[in-house]
């Protein structure tokens, strides 16, 4: 059994992962740390989802790191680019020798005696291993990755069509000239869907309630214009600080004045 001990244990290697990573080796030198990841990848949900037009559902001035700029100039990434941005990120810092793979954790306790947490579970290959820390982050997110949420439908096992979970689409799944049905109005059906409209025959979004969006530029020219006179970490910082006060202030005027922001939004 593999006993190891280090300061802090960061859980999941996705994107609050890294940021935690990268801002426990900026921040505290002397501090060591490691990451444990379930899969056999960084990542998380930006490796884990494969669907077609998987992308963020945020602009990536806000969305991105602060301490890395994201150069492009596109507001809305998708899943590869930013696969390929998180990848360049643990590259560029060194942080690849902190993350461990294929390790899963089956229980973690708390020692109000040796003030440890003490993790149990395996490694590659099913190898057991104990680690004990200070300090325990947890950066999983919220889906449980062996099995995406489904809602129990009555008649669902009649149905003779194809069912697909978008958390686990199949590689090899021909929709082409489909009559396709999209359950639920949110972020994932929202990039779902014009993806899919390309090659089916028809593609309806059921939804149980309507949902309010606002049609945005998928170019951020203001960004653009920005990175000719300015260096890019600054432009990027420019843009973000504008970005994260532009959407308090639609938080705010919504929450206060819910019936004006509807009337903007039609």
């Amino acid at each position: 059994m593999h006993k190891k001990h280090t300061d802090t244990i960061i859980i999941g290697a996705g994107i609050s992962g890294i940021s935690a990573a990268w801002h426990l080796k900026k921040f505290a030198e002397n501090h060591s740390f490691l990451i444990l990841e379930k899969r056999a990848q960084l990542g998380g949900t930006w490796d884990l989802f494969r669907y077609p037009g998987v992308r963020s559902d945020s602009d990536m001035a806000t969305f991105g790191f602060y301490f890395k700029p994201w150069t492009q100039g596109n507001t809305l990434a998708n899943g590869a680019d930013i696969l390929n941005y998180l990848t360049e990120t643990v590259q560029e810092n060194d942080l690849d020798a902190h993350i461990c793979y294929e390790h899963s954790i089956e229980t973690c306790h708390w020692s109000t005696q040796t003030r440890l947490w003490t993790l149990n579970g395996y490694g590659a290959q099913g190898k057991p291993f104990v680690y004990t820390c200070k300090f325990l982050i947890f950066a999983t997110g919220y889906y449980d990755y062996t099995q995406g949420f489904t809602p129990g439908f009555k008649g669902l096992e009649q149905f003779k069509g194809i069912v697909v979970h978008p958390q686990h689409w199949p590689k090899d799944l021909n929709y082409t000239d489909k009559k396709v049905v999209v359950i639920g109005s949110g972020a994932t059906a929202i990039t779902l869907i014009p993806a899919l409209a390309k090659k089916a025959a028809e593609v309806t979004m059921l939804q149980r309630s309507p949902t309010y969006m606002a049609s945005v530029p998928s170019k951020d020219n203001s960004y653009v214009f920005l990175q000719k006179w300015l260096p890019k970490p600054l432009a990027y910082q420019v843009v973000r600080t504008r970005n994260i006060a532009f959407q308090q202030m639609v938080y705010q005027v919504a929450k206060k004045r819910p019936k004006l922001f509807k009337t903007f939004l039609l």
